[in-house]
Formats: structure tokens, C-alpha cells, sequence
């Protein structure tokens, strides 16, 4: 299952998809959001993703992850649009024949994502806002000018 929801996100969901008779292990992983980046105070977050490419992607890290291990179900549910300090982000949810599997197949997951998913982090603050993370790094306002030519 790959979601994404401008409203918020289900663990209970997640967990639901991917469990199965055969799985010994489910690991879940909630990204929710903080109060603080980088040493500045964070108030709120906008998330953008371009979809078709966000979904293709996220289908890329489930295969991998299904590639290296024994990944019986995986669910991601990702926000889109204004989040709250303590909203939640993102979800993942794995499962595998035994836990040791589950827990390096999910976090692999969350640091592919990070990778390689379009997806973008705006990170408001009292003194402005700033783009933040994305599948190329860190990108912040000052480095969204056009390359010269």
C-alpha cells in the first residue's frame, strides 16, 4: 500500500495491510513532526510531492527492501500539504517471518524514502521559512536560483 493524505495518517491502517498469518515480526515506523530543525524552532511544516513520480519511487524502495529481505507486506502513508508540531508525517509498516528482519527492512525503508522519494519539506519558522531535505539532500532558499548557464 502506498498513500498519500492531505488529512492525517492511520497507523492502525498500515499495520492492518501488512499483517499476516506467516509474520513472526512487524516493524512500524511514525515520523511525526517536531518543534526544532538544525537549531531553529520549527512551528509548523508544508509537505509537496510531485505523485506520480513520489508513487513509482515509493514502488522502488518496496521492491528493493523485497530484495534484500523477506518483506511479506509493507504500507507507507506519506502528508501532503500543512502539518502541525506533532502531527504525523509519515508511516511505515513492515512485516517479515521474524522481527530482525522487519526492523532493518522498515528502517531501510524510512532512509530510502529520504533518498530517492520527490517529495519536499517546508519548515516554518517565527523568522521565516525554509525548504528543507528532498531526494537530492539538503536544499535550502538560497540554493533554489537557477544554475547560470
Amino acid at each position: 500500500m502506498i498513500e498519500f493524505r492531505e488529512s492525517p495518517l492511520s497507523p492502525e491502517t498500515c499495520l492492518a495491510e501488512v499483517r499476516r498469518p506467516d509474520s513472526g515480526g512487524i516493524a512500524l515506523f511514525v515520523g511525526c513532526v517536531r518543534d526544532h530543525s538544525e537549531g531553529r524552532d520549527v512551528v509548523r511544516l508544508e509537505y509537496e510531492a510531485y505523485i506520480p513520480m513520489a508513487e513509482a519511487k515509493f514502488q522502488q524502495v518496496i521492491d528493493e527492501a523485497r530484495g534484500r529481505w523477506p518483506v511479506q507486506g509493507m504500507a507507507i502513508q506519506h502528508r501532503l500539504g500543512r502539518l502541525e508540531i506533532g502531527e504525523d508525517a509519515v508511516v511505515i509498516a513492515v512485516s517479515c517471518p521474524h522481527r530482525a528482519e522487519a526492523f532493518e527492512a522498515c528502517r531501510y525503508a524510512i532512509d530510502r524514502t529520504k533518498e530517492i522519494v520527490p517529495i519536499w519539506k517546508k519548515e516554518f519558522s517565527e523568522s521565516g521559512a525554509v525548504w528543507v531535505g528532498g531526494p537530492t539532500g539538503d536544499v535550502t532558499t538560497s540554493s533554489l536560483a537557477p544554475a547560470p548557464d
